[in-house]
Formats: structure tokens, sequence, C-alpha cells
């Protein structure tokens, strides 16, 4: 017997796993496996794996082989509740053999590990020794490059010496690409002497500073900001390699020698296959090449099973399950192959012959068979259908509620009765608030229950419950341990996913880069206007060196050619990109056209502004109901939650919450791209607007949206006394009536539904909050309807594709914006493939989904024509249970159809653009739009987010027919978002749809014209400046209209800049200097000193002046001086300054030469020698504090350091840097 033993939070389902293993029945399975069979036939129920597993790893390694990599990933959650670190899932690639995409970096690098691993054991570094490798049978059919163990990764600590060179090189041969800042797994880059680096199997990347040849210092660090996490500490990182194929010498002189025998022959027909197969030649990586390793490595390849330790047993999950799988894989492997690289795909003179890819790319079941029993590897089983030769396991599966409360009352019932009599009972939950939830409801029931430790066993008597990866219970009789098992899905039906909890998003935030510029786009200057970006140059004046923007503008002069304007690098927050659809004229340099076109768009804001202001007024004026803190409820219900939230989930969690607790009502815009999780911020609300007896409303464009919605909702609250209805087309009226009475009674909390909950008749008890998801689909009226509810009551928005109007009235501060930039860390980025249409290669593409148990979306936007594009498909893929959807359909019939999608009953599913908004199909990761080229921009992305929801990869293929010539929008649109296929790419969209649509339709015609003269940009400030004021009106204050932010020129003999050698891209010295200029106070340039030291190294002298450079612009600002200028080798002038008597006196008592001239508002002072007479004048960072001193007591204020004060690492030369 197992005594409770000490708590063990890595393995918190060990202690009752050790005690089931008591049992006679696992007690005569290790005795009849200790001699290792060559075969074993075992039957028992799904629930046994974990157990047969766990025992069967006590005599040794053990390899277990399921259907599915879910099922692999599910089983590999619990093993580790049990052994911890000493199990690991060995993933199947996302892709097929011969498709021409590759594999995941994240797959690649966790393959590479394990096979690392196996390979060595006893390297500590690694782990502890692998006693259990889960895979699925398609890992165990793939032939590998053999060695893969044998690969040495980049491995480095403190103190370790290396040739930082080394370093590099090798992190290239093991196919990292370099970049000029790290943000995804698989990508280096190098500044100095310090190397970024994310290792495809890490959570975060990591920063390591070299000393010449040593490491010095290694810290983990965010993509998000770049900046150093110093609560995570490292002392070794292990870079495995990121592809399975390597370009070695080999490989290289085997690739360039197939494209040499082919360089004659037509482009067109051999096309791409040459193509590849020169660039691998030069050692160039390229997509897909994975597709071309029979013929790269001919002859070499080796098994999973090959890898294993000697004697190392195979123990294959539901048998029957895997064969069928197996033979289903090699079907569609072959049908991959014949689309991608047959004589028809490729023409016939390819230079590839599909004999050497070697049919499938996968192994037959009974091969792989053989090969385990040729290398001694015992192979067993473990089958739910019995078998006269078979070994009976004594374990029967726990009785299922699946949510219907007379089960779960049966199954409490059945609890209280076996401990009674002094059996062992446990109920495993995922989170800790259901656990605990759990002991109060056996309490209820006057059934003994306790929380459990983790990683402790049950005692008798009493039911223990903990916190633990467990999916199904199971029955274990015998005595010891006589022992029930019960999980959270055998009483709710609910399927915790097998997501580690322990990931952060790992992913850089995309924020649309407003100075990503490339020579010939257009910028806008808020003294100049509208230019044309042409370059960035380096120039010395005076002695000093700066780095410039060069602009391109309208000649002045009639007849003469364009005028430029350097724009200094301190001066950056004056710019930003124009954003406004049709191409504008440049703006011409010192004429009033520019100051005219403000002028007008100013005043035609001011009407936006008035109306957008009276809104916020009266909602300022309204009391509100001011929401209770978060009750123990709450909490519950938030840890029940099947996901690991992201950083920015819980920061716009945080924020709802604080606005609900104030007595002003909220209107908050939740800004997130499409599958970012933000339905769960919207259960949060309206379960904490439920908790201070308020009603929610749920407001949704579509009926199939509200239908999902309820679900969730229902879902998630499922396990409290909260009443949560539907009202919409698909509501029959007896229902409606009793939702519309329950709503004006108070007996429905919350109520999900289309625009029917607009309508006149609906009347409520008691509403708190509305929830609006998607309001830019809602018509004029009803958005109407909506903004009258705002005064009142809280509203929460959510949006996924950021309507520019939405966007503009958040950044002008009307409404409170939250933006969910982190995607999900499980959610890999949509492989997006945009060209003409070609029914090979949709007929793989389907039934590349349906192996891996999926279902598709396809797309045909006509109705009348759409019956007929659905028996295409049954043509295509005659194995596939198709159906179609379309929004002229009768409601029942329609909402039958994407229920019986979403159980799981069909597999394609072929419609119109009905599942653009919100559908949330999980198991649905493969999209297909037949012409593309008719869909609107966001339209595109918002079908897109429909797959890659789960942890599958989701592919999207747009097509458009082969034969018709594309127009420039639709070539633009298909390009857009071919570009934007990283997650998070909806700010991108919406921007990148302003400038295709042109901003008429957005904000309206008259407002257009507006916004193509200033730009998207300044637009959204001269709306912020107008708001300003007249919400000062609104509070009483004096209203000033608005000033110029005024340009603050520094002109003086310093050499301020950021060396090329200290910050050697572009972009990233650009984006430095960007964050430089718009440093608002002190404290922002402190922020930004620090990350630039974190990032790049010590400031070198020229970077220390350019900061002292930004804070003495922040003084002058303040003081109200533009400009500050050497107008001689020997003065410093300011201006405008107006000084009264006592301050003239000042300035001549500390600079008795200084001139002062009242008509020109100019003061002019001699620069100071550095020592006695014949001293150089005082120049950078002295020359830069002795005005700072000047414009202080100018002001008769204390003086303030300008230079950067505190401790800095050492500086480091140029010089030094090169030679590290």
């Amino acid at each position: 017997m197992t005594g409770p033993g000490p708590a063990r939070p890595e393995t918190p389902i060990a202690g009752l796993v050790d005690l089931a293993l008591t049992a006679p029945t696992f007690q005569q399975l290790i005795d009849s496996a200790a001699g290792r069979p060559a075969e074993l036939s075992l039957v028992g129920p799904a629930s046994a794996r974990l157990f047969v597993a766990t025992a069967l790893a006590r005599l040794g390694p053990l390899l277990v082989v399921t259907a599915t990599g879910r099922e692999a990933d599910d089983l590999t959650a619990e093993l580790r509740g049990v052994l911890g670190d000493a199990v690991a899932v060995f993933p199947s690639w996302e892709t097929l053999p011969h498709e021409r995409l590759s594999p995941g970096v994240e797959t690649v690098g966790a393959r590479m590990m394990v096979l690392r691993r196996l390979s060595h054991p006893a390297d500590p570094r690694l782990g502890p020794p692998l006693q259990v490798v889960v895979t699925a049978v398609r890992s165990v059919l793939q032939p590998m490059t053999p060695r893969l163990g044998a690969v040495e990764p980049v491995t480095l600590s403190v103190g370790l010496e290396v040739a930082f060179e080394d370093v590099i090189a090798r992190l290239v041969e093991l196919a990292y690409t370099r970049v000029d800042m790290v943000g995804r797994r698989g990508e280096f880059a190098v500044r100095g002497g310090i190397l970024d680096v994310f290792p495809p199997t890490a959570e975060h990347p990591v920063r390591v500073e070299f000393w010449g040849d040593e490491v010095s210092e290694m810290r983990m660090f965010a993509v998000a900001d770049q900046r150093s996490i110093p609560e995570i500490e490292v002392d070794t990182v292990i870079a495995v390699a990121c592809r399975e194929l390597l370009l070695t010498d080999g490989v290289r002189e085997r690739a360039a020698a197939l494209a040499a025998r082919h360089s004659g022959a037509e482009p067109a027909i051999t096309g791409s296959v040459t193509d590849m197969l020169a660039k691998l030649g030069e050692g160039i990586t390229v997509d897909g090449m994975e597709a071309l390793l029979p013929v790269l490595r001919p002859g070499e390849h080796v098994l999973l099973t090959d890898q294993l330790a000697e004697g190392t047993p195979v123990l294959v999950c539901d048998p029957e399950k895997v064969r069928t799988r197996a033979a289903d894989l090699i079907k569609t492997g072959s049908e991959f192959l014949e689309a991608s690289w047959s004589v028809a795909a490729l023409g016939t003179d390819a230079p590839v012959d599909l004999e050497q890819f070697g049919g499938s790319g996968f192994t037959e079941l009974d091969d792989v068979r053989a090969a385990a029993a040729r290398s001694g590897h015992p192979w067993w089983t473990l089958s739910q259908l019995s078998d006269e030769s078979a070994v009976e396991l004594d374990v029967r599966t726990a009785p299922s509620a699946r949510g219907h409360q007379h089960d779960i009352d049966g199954i409490f019932a059945m609890l209280r009765a076996h401990v009674s009599t002094g059996g062992h009972a446990a109920v495993v939950a995922p989170g800790t608030g259901t656990a605990h939830r759990v002991v109060e409801r056996l309490a209820e029931s006057d059934t003994p229950a306790a929380m459990l430790e983790p990683g402790a066993a049950p005692k008798a008597g009493v039911v223990g419950v903990l916190k633990g990866p467990l999916h199904d219970g199971l029955i274990i009789p015998g005595d010891p341990p006589n022992l029930v098992v019960i999980t959270e899905t055998d009483l709710t039906g609910n399927r915790a996913t097998a997501a580690e909890g322990k990931r952060l998003a790992a992913k850089r935030r995309n924020t649309v880069d407003p100075l990503a510029l490339t020579a010939g786009d257009l910028v806008v200057h808020d003294q100049h206007g509208i230019g044309r970006f042409v370059e960035m140059v380096e120039r010395t004046v005076g002695g000093a060196r700066r780095e410039y923007l060069v602009l391109e503008y309208a000649s002045s002069k009639r007849g003469g050619g364009s005028d430029k304007l350097y724009v200094p690098m301190d001066s950056l927050d004056q710019l930003s990109r124009y954003v406004g659809g049709q191409a504008p004229a440049l703006s011409r340099l010192g004429g009033s056209d520019w100051a005219n076109t403000k002028t007008k768009a100013r005043r035609a804001v001011r009407e936006i502004a008035g109306e957008l202001v009276a809104l916020y007024a009266k909602r300022q004026a309204s009391a509100g109901h001011a929401f209770g803190p978060d009750t123990p409820w709450q909490a519950e219900m938030e840890d029940a939650f099947g996901f690991t939230e992201t950083v920015d989930q819980l920061t716009a969690i945080t924020e709802v919450k604080a606005d609900m607790e104030k007595p002003i009502p909220m209107d908050r815009v939740i800004c997130g791209d499409v599958g970012y999780g933000k339905t769960e911020i919207a259960v949060r609300a309206a379960f904490k607007a439920v908790q201070d007896g308020k009603q929610v409303a749920v407001l949704v464009p579509t009926t199939l949206l509200a239908d999902q919605h309820l679900q969730t909702f229902t879902d998630r609250m499922a396990d409290f006394p909260v009443t949560v209805k539907g009202l919409s087309r698909f509501t029959d009226a007896a229902e409606s009536r009793a939702v519309i009475e329950g709503l004006a009674d108070g007996t429905v909390d919350i109520v999900i539904g289309t625009h029917r909950l607009l309508q006149t008749g609906v009347r409520w008890k008691d509403l708190g909050l509305v929830v609006v998801d998607e309001e830019q689909r809602f018509g004029v009226e009803h958005k109407e309807h909506i903004k009258s509810l705002r005064t009142h009551v809280d509203v929460l928005t959510m949006s996924a594709t950021p309507i520019p109007r939405t966007l503009e009235m958040s950044l002008a501060g009307i409404r409170e914006m939250s933006t969910i930039l982190t995607p999900p860390e499980e959610r890999y980025p949509v492989l997006t493939y945009v060209g003409p249409q070609d029914d090979k290669q949709v007929a793989a593409a389907l039934r590349r989904e349906l192996l891996r148990d999926g279902q598709a979306f396809y797309v045909h936007n006509r109705v009348s024509s759409i019956d007929r594009a659905a028996a295409r498909v049954r043509e295509l893929v005659p194995e596939a249970r198709v159906v179609v959807a379309h929004g002229q359909m009768p409601e029942e019939r329609l909402e039958r159809t994407v229920q019986g999608f979403w159980n799981r009953e069909y597999d394609i599913l072929v419609c119109t653009t009905i599942v653009e908004t919100g559908l949330d199909i999980s198991n649905a990761n493969t999209l297909i739009v037949e012409r593309a080229d008719t869909f609107g921009l966001s339209q595109l992305h918002q079908l897109r987010g429909r797959v890659g929801r789960s942890r599958e990869r989701g592919y999207a293929y747009f097509l458009y027919p082969p034969h018709a010539p594309l127009t420039e929008t639709a070539y633009d649109r298909l390009a857009t978002i071919a570009q934007n296929n990283e997650l998070g790419a909806g700010m991108a969209v919406a921007l990148k749809d302003l400038e295709i649509r042109g901003a008429g339709n957005v904000l309206g015609v008259e407002q257009s014209g507006h916004v193509a003269g200033v730009g998207f940009d300044l637009y959204v400030r001269l709306v912020g400046e107008a708001v300003e004021a007249y919400r000062a009106a609104a509070d009483g204050e004096t209203v000033t209209t608005p000033e110029e932010p005024k340009d603050v020129r520094i002109d003086l003999p310093v050499d301020a800049h950021l060396p090329p050698d200290y910050i050697a891209s572009d972009r990233l010295r650009l984006e430095g200097y960007r964050r430089l200029a718009a440093a608002a106070d002190d404290a922002a340039v402190s922020a930004v000193v620090e990350e630039l030291i974190d990032r790049y190294g010590a400031l070198p002298e020229p970077a220390e002046r350019l900061v002292a450079v930004a804070r003495l612009r922040l003084l002058c600002r303040a003081a109200g001086i533009t400009e500050v200028s050497a107008p001689s080798a020997s003065t410093v002038r300011l201006s405008p300054v107006t000084l009264l008597d006592s301050a003239q006196v000042r300035l001549k008592r500390m600079y008795p030469a200084a001139h002062y001239r009242a008509t020109t508002s100019t003061v002019q002072v001699p620069i100071p020698r550095a020592g006695g007479v014949g001293a150089p004048r005082l120049r950078d960072v002295e020359l830069l504090q002795m005005v700072a001193n000047l414009v202080t007591a100018l002001q008769g204020k204390p003086q303030v350091e300008v230079g950067i004060t505190g401790s800095q690492p050492a500086p480091v030369s140029g010089e030094e840097r090169q030679a590290r």
C-alpha cells in the first residue's frame, strides 16, 4: 500500500497510479512481460492505456504507438503526470512526405530532441533517460534520414570557450535562419558580441553574450518587446537542428548534378523542381525540400524502431484502428506524389523519376513489424476487442454522466457506497477550481471527500480529489486496491486539451511598423506635408556625423526638379507612413498648400468630434452600476478554462473588470485576431455581471454564431446556477416567448442572440452588460440602437479586423481599447497557398485533411451553382461525406446541417461565406476558396481564420480561374493575404484594406477626402485634438485651439548617431531613432536606453550623445524653444525666447557676453572653452549640458543632467566590437 507520501507537483497522479498498479491484474501483466516475449496481446478499455504503459515501463524503455497524433498527445500528458520528464512525444510531420511544404520548425525540433535523447541517454543536459516515447502510427511508418540522433546540436553554457564564428557557422548548418531580429523559433541574430537564438524546443529565445570566445552571460528574452526576462535563469542552451534534411556537401553535390542534367530543358516544363534543386545545390534551403529526400539521399533511410535501444518493446494501442490508419496514409501519400511530382504536374521532362520517390513515402505496417522483429524489438498490442489468445485485464470503464444531472447523482451515490465499505476512490479534474467544486458537491451529497496533495494516493474510506491530467476513469477490482477513478470528462463530458499549462506565448506581436520604409514609399511630415522616401544617408556637418532620411517633395519652382528635405534622425517623431487610398500629389516645400489642407481637415473633423464627445459626455455624466470585486465562484469558473491564457488576454480581462467596477458605464473594444480568445473575455465579464444579479445580452451578427456562442457559454457555466438562453431566427415561437418572459421577470441571466434582441417588445428586468461581437457587421439602425444603450449600461465590443472607423474612435480616446496581439501558443500560422485552381490539388488537399480525422470548408460563393460545386467535390473525393450550407436554405435545415458538421457527421462543408464570421469548428483545418479573386480583403482574412484553430496546422487554398486575367485590385488583395499569413495579421490587413479601398467606405465619402489629403495617422491625431478640445469644454475648462506640436531643431557640433557597427540593420537602427525621438519624457528616454543596452550591449559614445540630444529636446520643448543652433564655431543661438527684465539680469550675470534681442526673440551666448585661454571650445555632451543649463536658468528652474548617468557597462569601441 502506498501512503500519502510527500507532494510531487511535477507528477500529480503518480501516487494514484502506483496504488492502481498494486492490483493483481497489473502484477500478472508485469510478470508475463518480464521475459520480453516477442508477441503479447492484451485486451482492456482505452482508459487502461496509461496504467498498462506505466506498468510495462517499470521493466525498461517502451515505445507506445497510437492511431492519431491527438491520442499520442493526450496519452503523453497523462504519462507525464506519472513519470514527469522521462516521457516524450515523438510528433509526426504536419505535411505528407511528398508535399511541397516543409514540416514546422517546432515539430522538427521536438523530433530531433527525442532522437538525441534516445541516442545519448546518459547526457544529463538533455534531461532524464527516456522511459516512454509515445508516437502516432504516421511517425512509425515514415522513413527518416539515418543518424539524426548523432547530429550534434549547438550547446552553450556560461564559461564555455568556443569560437564565436564557429557557433554561427554551426547554426547555419543546422538550418537556422539569420535575421536582424529574432521573432520565431529557428531564427538567430548577431549584433557585435551578442547572439540571440531561438531553439525550436525552447519556450523563449536566449541572448548569449560573448567576451572574445568565451560565453560570459546568458538570459532569456521576450519576443514581444525583445527585453530580457530576469525571472528565468538559464544555465544551458541546446539548439537542435531545424530541418531533418541538412545540406551536407553530399546532398548539395547531388542536387547540383540533378539540376545540371536538366538545365537546358524548357523552364516552363521543369518548372520549380529544377529551380529547387539548383538552389539546394548552392546551399540555399527552400520550402518543401524535404519532399526530395528520397532523391537526394537515395537508398539511405531508417525507421523510428531502428533508433530504439536494444530490446525496447513496441506497444500498439488499438491495433485495428492503427492498421486502418496505416492503409489510409499509404493511399493518400501515393495520391499526393501523383498530384505534386507526376509527369502531369511537372511536364514530360522532369529531372526526377517518380520511381525514385519510393511510392507513398510510407513503409507498410507489416514491413515495420518485420523490421522491428529483426532488430529484436518485441511487438505487443492493447486492443479493446477481445481475442481468445489475448490476456484480458481485469479493469472496467467507469460510468459516464456526460453532464446529465441524474447520472451525476448516480455516480456520487456509487462513490459514497464504495468508500463506505473501505474502498479507495479518486476524482481527477484538470483545474484547481473544478477540483475544489467537486469536493463541495461531494460534501453536499454526504460523501466523505478531501483534496489530495499532488502525487499523493487516495486513502481508504474517503474520496480523494486531485488536479491532474487524466481523461477517462476506470474501475480496478482486487483487494488491494479496490479502486474507482472518475474524471471530469466522465462527469461533464468536457474533455480538457493536452495543452501544457506552462507554455507562455512566444511569438512576436505583430505591430504595424510605421517605418518599415522602402524607397518610393509615401510619408507625411507634420510640418511639410506628403513626401516620398528616397534613402537614408550619413552627413558630416561642422565636424559632427549624423544620419538623415531624405524625402522628395514637389518642385517649388515651375519647371524645376523636385526638392529634397533632410530629416535628422532625432526628429523622426514628425513622420508617419501615408495611408489613405488613392495616390496623392506630393506637397510643395514652403508653400501654403499643406497648411490649407490641414486647416480644411481640421474643420471637417470638428463635427465628427462633436458628435463623439456628446456621446462621451453623456456616458461620463450618467451613473452606471459599479460591479463588486471578484467572487470565489469567479475564480473557480476561470480556473476551469482549458487553455493557458496569453499575456494580452490576462491584461484585457483585468482592464474589463476594472472598467466594470467603476460607476461610469464601460465602453471598451477588445480587438484581437480571429481565434485569439476574445470569447473567453466575454464569458468572464458576463459571469461577473451575473454574480451581481445583473442580466447580460450577447449580440452577434449571424444565427450560426449565436448558436456557437450559446454552446460555449452554456458549457463554461454548466457548473453554476446561471441560466443561459438563445434568441435568434432558429428559436421557435414558443421558446422565443418563454425567453422574452424570462428576460422581463429576471429568470434568464444571459441571452445570446442576433438583432432580434434589439426588437421592440424585448424588456429587461435589470440589464447590466451588453457584449457586441463583430459590431461592424450590424446595419445602421441596429448600430444606432446599440449606441443608445452605451449611455447607461456597460458595453463590451469585440472585433477581429478592426475596421478603421472603430480603430479611429479608440485611438482618439473615446472608447477604451484592449488589443490582443499574442496568439495562443498552440496555434501555428495557417499555411496559405494562392494560385490557379487545379482539381488534382484540391482532391489531394481534401484527402490529406480526412487522413488526420479532420474536416474541411469548401467555399463557393454563388447559391445558384453551389450544388454543382458540391457534386464536383463528391466526384473528387467519393469517400468523403459532403454537405451544402448557404443563407437561403430553410432555417431548420441550415441549423441541422451546421450542427451536423460541428458534430463531425460530415467531412466537407460546401458553403457560401456564411462561415465567414466567428464559426469555431476546431476540427476543420483545411479551407478551399474558389474564385478568391472576387472576395474582399477582410473577408479573405476572416475566412482564413476559420482554420488552424486547434493544435493541428491549418491550410488555406485561395484559388482563381487558371486562364482568366486578374484585376489589379484582386491581385493586390491576394498578394496581401499571401504576405500577411502570420498569426495576428488582422491589424495589418485592416490598414492595407484602407489603402486598397480608400477611406470612403469606412469613414463616409466626405471625410475620406480629408483622409486622402493628410493621411490616416494625422487625420486620427486631428480627431483626437478636436475631441480633447470639446471634452475640455464639456468639463468647463477653457478651450484653446490645439497648437501644432513644435519640432525642435538642434543643430550643434555634436557627433550624435547610432553607429552601424552598433546596430547593423537599417530597419532596427531606424526603430532605435524613432523610439528615442518619440520619447515624451525623461522616463521614456531612460526606458529606451535600458532596452538598447539589453539588446545591443553598452552604448558607444555617439549613441550616448544622441540620448543627450533627446533629453535636451524635451527641455527645449517644455520651454517653448524650437531652434538651438551654432551660427558660428564660437556661439550658440536659442529661439524663440521672451525674457522679462529679471531674467535678462540673470542671463547677464551667468554669461556677461550674452546678447538678447527682443525684436527677434533670440538669445546668443558664446560657447565657453574647455580649459584656460586657447583651449578648444566645448563640444559633444559638455556643449549639450551647457545649453541645458542655459535653458533651465532662463526659466529659473534647477539644472537637469542630460548625459547618461548611473551604471552603464563600459562602452565598447567599434574596433573592439569588430574584434569580438
